[in-house]
């Protein structure tokens, strides 16, 4: 694409070297990644500054430099002044890329809790109808059939523009974040449904209130197709304020809840399944993945399902075949009848669902073993640990990621919890995450369970004493040994 194309809807004005036939490569935010004849969009991130780095871009061949700041003098290159460097990012991504989100169908999944799970239930069983699909998301990126690491939940809106460029599969599901949303990685794509799981108390270190939190998500409904619907979970007083919301709006929306007016509304619920009423036809979803939280995971990929025209009757028996969702709810069975739980839950509401899930599968001794995370949302954890005391008898307070924080500065705040609960309940602290769930292995009985919280399918960034780089893989290693 020529650089006057790619530029149609900005006003450059009269500057030297201005060459609009100019072949444009490529687009990108980092100076490591330019090539020849690729336009740099310089950002002001939370540690660097991208502007500092366009004399490096701009002799590596950049062909244009987009920034916020006033132009620097003499460049050799044209300088494009923006308000917004990360939306007018999206929206060169987008055009670079011809429209791609425009040419796909395109399932964007968003809320605290649920998404990476519903993405994979969604991707399944689409998958099991014979479409091809895409997924990009926390544990991995899948673009045709090919899985690649990613760093963030939403990648950069110019990486994302990209991947669903590349992809040749009917669907692409998309886990959205709300820091995606607000940073505006997502600028630019338009959605064929869009499903809001939950709101709940997290990432209020970045949103400050619930408020801004709820109105970050809600963006990703401004991004649906003239003929896109929502897909909200009722049950979620958030989702309940926002389905009115689209309705007000003239939205299609697809309920989901125990509302008697939901279009999906649920009947009845073990811990195993769930029984909706659609417009009288009655259906049971089991997802083959005990708890309450993963009924409401099936029961929304399900209406995706079901408006597409396909039977809900045979999700059931689709999902047998599931292989199941890394760091979620994943079972190592260890010896004398020990159960372990690898789960990435890290808030209260999402801890409490799964102790609630384990009790109801038999589980009547639980050790918990989770951590904080260093410079994250705080406000959140007295409610965490009292989650977690509520319904486990035995805590250990671990190292999650420190995140610059002194390890003696988080063993502190643990003493604190200790001696707040002293005589109450039983809590004990271990830094070494390894050897926090080598503890609770050797001091289980037989058919106790052990949950441990936190990361889920991440890899530790900290080295511990244990040969083994994750929680299932600590878990596994204390099984053979």
């Amino acid at each position: 694409m020529k650089l006057k194309e790619m530029l149609s809807d900005y006003q450059l004005g009269e500057q030297p070297n201005w060459d609009g036939e100019q072949i444009i490569t490529g687009i990108t935010d980092s100076s490591r990644d330019i090539m020849e004849g690729m336009i740099f969009v310089a950002i002001a991130g939370f540690e660097q500054d991208g502007h500092d780095y366009i004399p490096l871009a701009i002799a590596k061949g950049a062909a244009l430099i987009v920034g916020e700041h006033d132009c620097p003098e003499a460049l050799p290159i044209p300088y494009l002044k923006v308000a917004n460097s990360r939306q007018v990012l999206g929206q060169l991504a987008d055009k670079f890329y011809d429209h791609p989100s425009g040419r796909k169908r395109v399932i964007g999944i968003t809320g605290t809790n649920g998404k990476t799970t519903t993405a994979f239930f969604l991707k399944h069983l689409l998958e099991q109808q014979g479409y091809g699909v895409s997924m990009i998301g926390t544990i991995y990126n899948e673009i045709n059939g090919i899985q690649y690491p990613t760093p963030n939940t939403t990648p950069n809106a110019e990486k994302v523009h990209e991947l669903i460029a590349a992809s040749k599969d009917d669907f692409i599901v998309i886990e959205v974040s709300s820091h995606g949303l607000v940073q505006y990685r997502l600028e630019g794509v338009v959605f064929d449904y869009a499903l809001f799981m939950n709101l709940q108390h997290d990432h209020l270190d970045y949103h400050k209130t619930m408020e801004a939190y709820f109105e970050a998500k809600a963006t990703l409904f401004d991004k649906l197709k003239p003929d896109g619907k929502a897909v909200v979970n009722t049950d979620d007083a958030w989702g309940l304020k926002l389905a009115q919301r689209l309705v007000t709006k003239g939205t299609a929306v697809i309920t989901v809840g125990h509302l008697e007016d939901a279009v999906m509304s649920f009947k009845k619920m073990t811990n195993q399944a769930v029984t909706l009423d659609i417009s009288g036809m009655v259906v049971t979803l089991d997802p083959h993945m005990p708890g309450e939280h993963n009924l409401y995971d099936i029961a929304m990929a399900g209406a995706v399902i079901q408006d597409l025209g396909y039977p809900l009757a045979d999700v059931t028996e689709q999902m047998r075949s599931f292989a199941g969702v890394p760091g979620r709810y994943e079972i190592v069975h260890l010896r004398n009848g020990v159960h372990c739980i690898i789960d990435y839950a890290h808030t209260p509401e999402a801890v409490s669902s799964i102790l609630t899930s384990m009790h109801k599968d038999g589980a009547e001794r639980i050790t918990h073993i989770f951590g904080f995370r260093g410079n994250r949302d705080a406000t959140k954890r007295d409610e965490m640990i009292s989650a977690s005391t509520g319904q486990s008898g035995h805590v250990i307070l671990t190292t999650d990621e420190l995140n610059s924080i002194p390890e003696e500065t988080m063993r502190q705040e643990y003493a604190e919890y200790q001696q707040k609960y002293t005589g109450i309940h039983k809590i004990d602290v271990m830094m070494d995450r390894t050897l926090a769930i080598q503890r609770a292995v050797n001091e289980a009985r037989e058919g106790d369970w052990i949950l441990v919280t936190g990361k889920g399918h991440e890899k530790y960034k900290t080295a511990y004493a244990l040969p083994a780089a994750s929680d299932k893989e600590t878990a596994l290693y204390l099984k053979n040994t």
